[in-house]
């Protein structure tokens, strides 16, 4: 790689020094002038009628780093994008509208994308070249920053025309993609679908959907989970479990300090892209929660959700309760390097017999299983990693397999205490608003299906942070938090996932105002970004930022859409609520989705899961009763017991806080409590039969319905 030569003196900052962004922070100091986005920069390109160079990545991207070492701290290359270009950085987590945009240009363009995104564009931002990763120089077909800063910049001068239509043709076939299509009624098979999609792409070797590189797409695991209830299909339970174990054994999880990594480079889990994300956790915790609940309740996947949470509480949560971005990586220049470990590093550590155990359990071999990425050889390396093979050796060596779990859980907390004196890669610690509700929601679920009071109140705290520190003086809310700045107002995906979050803590603590507040902010969502010509949710705001166009995400990527987590809120809020518009609104928004869903239903499997808990027949529970009284409880827990993934529990507490839960779900306003009794109502699209004091007489209603 190219660097900047050592003049011996700090490296000038430029304009992206005033950022909070960490990953424009990240550049402040190359040699390329950078702006960050905004009007400033479109000016300047105007007034001196030059095209921008746009760089959209994020902290903890590694390829992104190899770009920035190979060109953006080179002076060579830094000079021509000062002379050709005005420069423009944008953190993809920070504006997701701006990504979402020129995303689409990429994939439109060349038929894939990724991050670094580069994007060459007119001064008023309208595109005409697309790439991912440029090297330095070209190479293997791939044009390099040397070759393409001149050829652009001598086109711009002297063959702008073609330059200028093409440009014009590509923003008219954005603003095509993102028209809205005709609504159509859903295909009452969508849910079919999509499992028989999933499980034509299950690897039924190693878990997971399709080959390398292989993500966790955790959202279609948790569908899975529940299409096996709803649609009697024991396969699609086992394809979920099968995923979660294989990715819980593999080098994807971190198996020294937890946690899970952004995806696998192979199809075996084994060899990990390295950053952590904290939707990836959020998700994994919902996954196997979900699984825990639809099959038998497995300690496998009460150890994931443990070690998971042990991890993002650890690691990833700041003093006052908020969850933290991502983890990289890199660090010290290098892919993995924390991560990874030679077998004579382990028996330094933990000494020679402990060694023996680990290595067999964990695979540690002297020529590792890590290859250098540039060569291909191995370095002696290891991912920590289990299989059969080594769970096998490992139980040559000899004791119980309890004695070899405790010997390995003391073992993993020396080498967890060593690795703590690396370098650590760099801590991504913005705040944002949606994926902290993605984690709210995975906490608060959780917590209530394990017993685990901490990891409510871990919600909890995260959720008043974000409502206590992410809205400004007139209580709109925002996207991103950092270092006490609030930056860029808050997007769909973030209403909707902090609107999830307090679904789910309202369902953990049946506290009333968790549901008051989830539907204030369905109100807020339906406000500010409803479609009420065509149906569906925009991920921008009316009132933000203009930019090419004003599009609607509902397919499924790392994370499930905005769109599709509004509609399962929607379906949840409606039968917690009785409220019928917001039934309406959900079918009007599977309805203006159901070209994209009728093209890959598997693409949407959030959707596809929030449209089969809307057709599965209601189960509304009512319970009057004190929350702290012993009947109460026993009713809870006979409600709690089974899995109902369709069903909805609504707790009327005496006093000003049940008047609260009447008016929140006015159809619970004539339900009291005998005899001053825990009183349980079972109700069949909000029409109750006859109230029971009995627990297991409520046990055998549930079980009838």
């Amino acid at each position: 790689m190219s660097h900047p030569p050592d003049t011996g003196s700090p490296p000038r900052a430029n304009r992206l020094a005033g950022e909070k962004s960490p990953y424009l922070l990240q550049h402040a100091g190359n040699p390329v002038d950078w702006y960050p986005w905004g009007e400033e920069a479109f000016e300047k390109a105007r007034e001196e009628d030059r095209p921008i160079f746009l760089s959209i990545g994020y902290a903890t991207c590694h390829w992104c780093h190899v770009m920035e070492h190979e060109s953006f701290e080179d002076p060579i290359v830094a000079a021509l994008m000062n002379e050709t270009f005005v420069n423009v950085k944008v953190d993809r987590e920070e504006r997701p509208d701006i990504d979402q945009v020129y995303m689409t240009v990429c994939q439109m363009l060349t038929g894939s994308g990724g991050w670094p995104l580069t994007i060459v564009m007119t001064p008023d931002t309208k595109p005409f070249f697309a790439a991912t990763y440029l090297p330095r120089e070209s190479r293997f077909g791939r044009i390099g920053m040397l070759d393409l800063i001149p050829r652009v910049g001598q086109l711009w001068r002297n063959e702008r025309d073609p330059i200028l239509a093409s440009a014009e043709q590509i923003t008219a076939r954005l603003g095509e993609i993102a028209e809205p299509r005709a609504a159509a009624d859903p295909d009452p098979t969508l849910p079919d679908r999509a499992y028989r999609e999933l499980e034509a792409r299950f690897d039924r070797t190693h878990g997971g959907f399709g080959g390398a590189p292989k993500f966790p797409s955790s959202h279609n695991l948790i569908f899975l989970s529940r299409y096996a209830r709803l649609a009697g299909q024991p396969r699609a339970l086992e394809m979920a479990e099968r995923t979660l174990e294989a990715m819980h054994r593999g080098g994807i999880f971190d198996q020294i300090g937890f946690g899970l990594h952004r995806y696998s480079t192979d199809a075996e889990w084994l060899v990990p892209h390295f950053e952590k994300m904290l939707y990836d956790q959020a998700m994994l915790v919902l996954a196997a929660t979900e699984a825990h609940l639809a099959g038998g309740r497995s300690a496998a996947h009460r150890r994931i959700v443990d070690e998971v949470a042990t991890y993002v509480r650890r690691d990833m949560t700041s003093p006052d309760g908020a969850f933290f971005s991502a983890e990289d990586a890199d660090s010290e220049g290098e892919e993995g390097r924390f991560y990874v470990w030679t077998a004579d590093e382990v028996a330094r550590v933990v000494g020679p017999e402990d060694a023996a155990l680990v290595g067999a359990i964990w695979n540690l071999t002297p020529e590792g299983n890590f290859a250098d990425e540039a060569s291909g050889r191995r370095t002696g390396a290891n991912i920590p990693h289990r299989t059969e093979l080594g769970d096998a050796a490992a139980a040559r060596l000899g004791g119980t397999p309890e004695h070899r779990h405790d010997r390995l859980a003391e073992t993993r907390s020396r080498l967890f205490s060593y690795r703590v004196t690396r370098v650590h890669p760099l801590k991504d610690d913005k705040v944002l608003a949606d994926w902290n509700g993605l984690m709210i929601a995975a906490l608060a679920r959780a917590g209530r299906v394990f017993d685990e009071p901490s990891y409510v109140e871990a919600a909890r705290r995260s959720l008043a942070f974000v409502l206590g520190s992410m809205r400004d003086r007139r209580g709109r809310l925002h996207h991103r938090w950092r270092a006490g700045e609030l930056a860029v107002p808050a997007f769909l995906d973030d209403h909707a996932f902090l609107a999830w979050g307090a679904i789910e803590l309202y369902d953990s603590t049946l506290d009333p105002a968790f549901l008051e507040l989830a539907l204030d902010l369905q109100a807020e969502t339906d406000r500010l970004f409803w479609d009420s010509a065509h149906g569906g949710y925009f991920s921008a705001a009316a009132d933000s930022e203009v930019l090419l166009v004003r599009q609607k995400e509902v397919y499924d990527g790392a994370i499930p859409s905005g769109n599709s987590v509004a509609a399962m809120n929607l379906v949840r809020l409606a039968r917690l609520s009785g409220r019928a518009d917001l039934s309406d609104r959900a079918a009007r928004l599977f309805a203006a989705f159901a070209a994209d869903t009728a093209r890959s239903a598997s693409a949407h499997g959030h959707l596809a899961d929030a449209f089969q808990l809307a057709c599965a027949p209601s189960l509304e529970v009512v319970v009057v009763g004190d929350p702290d009284a012993d009947d109460t409880r026993a009713m809870l827990e006979v409600i709690r017991s089974a899995y109902r993934p369709q069903g909805a529990v609504l707790l009327v507490p005496p006093g000003s806080e049940g008047d609260r839960v009447r008016e929140l779900a006015p159809f619970t306003a004539g339900h009291r409590s005998a005899d001053g009794r825990a009183t349980a109502f079972a109700c069949r699209d909000f029409a109750c039969g006859v109230p029971t004091t009995d627990p297991e007489a409520l046990r055998r209603m549930l079980e009838g319905a």
